[in-house]
């Protein structure tokens, strides 16, 4: 039985479509995974380790002055998924100095020791200034965020230089994250973050944030410092510093609410 011949160009048709296939797997690979830069950005501002941190907030009105807080935070991870337990000390000014605040899992708690009560928190109240309560506490946002990457492109800095990044788009992977959405930019060489735009559950711009004046601590190059601007009036600014980066061996009965009237500090 005589066959048909194949038409003179399906072998060609068939190159094409094997070399589309290998680019588009190619493609694929070379892609950047958002996660995994979320996550990278995470290690750059969060130790993998349990650390104390020296916090002090400034807050600016119209270029001056107007109040500031000095916090001492303790911070270890609860799980291999990441999330973070935290307690945060108030130590300045003096009217506040002795008070806690902690965050275990999804609970936000604030207790006065004069009063002997703790109070629930919401994680979006404000703390001082520009700064809210979440702000303060140690939070792994790919955890609590997915992300897609929506670009790359340049933006300036906190330092006013101009940074490759990646633009990623995180929105809310579980109830309790704090904003409604976060547009957040990430060096393409170093996974650093650069600046964050921080939206309500409405999409109204909350604040931006600028990360800056890395420095090495615990075995990386962190961000000592936070610019926060007021998403409505940009001359309301506050300054978020961190100092004494400390590995500690941090005692899990800290993270406990009914532990906190025993809290007694590290000497």
């Amino acid at each position: 039985m005589r066959r048909n011949p194949a038409p003179p160009f399906a072998g060609t048709v068939g190159v094409l479509v094997a070399v589309l296939i290998l680019a588009a797997a190619t493609v694929a690979l070379a892609a950047p995974d958002p996660q995994r830069i979320l996550a990278a950005s995470d290690d750059v501002r969060n130790p993998g380790r349990p650390f104390r941190v020296d916090v002090t907030l400034v807050e600016f009105q119209q270029g001056r002055q107007v109040a500031s807080s000095a916090l001492a935070t303790y911070s270890r991870a609860l799980d291999e998924g990441g999330q973070f337990a935290s307690l945060v000390r108030f130590v300045a000014p003096a009217r506040d100095a002795g008070k806690l605040m902690l965050k275990n899992g999804n609970d936000l708690w604030f207790y006065d020791p004069d009063t002997k009560a703790s109070v629930r928190l919401s994680p979006q109240q404000r703390l001082l200034g520009q700064a809210a309560n979440g702000d303060v506490v140690t939070v792994n946002l790919a955890r609590d965020y997915a992300a897609e990457i929506l670009g790359e492109e340049d933006v300036t800095d906190g330092e006013r230089r101009t940074r490759r990044a990646y633009k990623l788009e995180l929105r809310p992977a579980i109830g309790s994250a704090t904003y409604g959405s976060i547009l957040l930019w990430v060096g393409v060489d170093d996974n650093w973050p650069i600046k964050g735009l921080f939206h309500a559950d409405s999409g109204r711009l909350l604040k931006t944030v600028y990360y800056r004046r890395f420095e090495r601590h615990l075995g990386s190059q962190r961000p000592t410092e936070l610019v926060i601007i007021d998403g409505l009036d940009p001359r309301s600014v506050t300054l978020m510093r961190m100092s004494e980066y400390t590995a500690m061996d941090i005692p899990a009965g800290w993270f406990q609410r009914d532990q906190l009237p025993r809290f007694q500090p590290e000497r």
